[in-house]
């Protein structure tokens, strides 16, 4: 197959040149090999554990499952593009106040599905944040200070409201 195709993507608002690709290459692979961004995480392949959830013009997908040539005329976002400036979002703090971070392979996917929620339901119920997490799978926590930290974002976006 050949190995000489040539495309652009939008990602984190930059225009990336992708050079010398498969148009079959997914979009987790593209980020990681090809553009240097490896947050977004490899794991089941499958689109079955969330560790490389991205947004594509703003909906959130595991990354393993969409075709990067696909996602040319799209605005694709990542955990890195999260805080360009390289502080922490209220998110990921809260994911270390609350100690919700062990081996850290599931966090990226994890923060990026809580924005994503966080940005379209201000005050979820507690299904509701379970339900928006269903689909990203962490080994190590149990879970327990995941919820805690969504909670505690939850709750200093709304002191910030005020």
């Amino acid at each position: 197959m050949s190995h000489n195709e040539m495309y652009s993507l939008q990602v984190n608002g930059v225009k990336h040149e992708v050079k010398d690709a498969w148009v079959g290459e997914s979009l987790l692979y593209v980020l990681r090999e090809r553009l240097g961004l490896p947050g977004s995480k490899g794991a089941c392949e499958q689109g079955e554990c969330g560790s490389c959830t991205v947004f594509v013009d703003g909906q959130a997908v595991c990354s393993c499952l969409v075709m990067a040539a696909a996602a040319v005329e799209s605005e694709i976002a990542t955990v890195e593009g999260l805080s360009p400036d390289g502080t922490l979002t209220d998110v990921q703090q809260a994911f270390v106040d609350e100690g919700a971070v062990q081996c850290g392979f599931c966090t990226p996917g994890l923060v990026m599905a809580v924005h994503h929620l966080l940005d379209e339901n201000t005050d979820p119920s507690e299904h509701e944040i379970k339900e928006a997490l269903s689909g990203n799978i962490c080994r190590c926590t149990g879970y327990g200070r995941i919820f805690a930290a969504v909670d505690t974002a939850i709750a200093r976006r709304k002191e910030t409201a005020l």
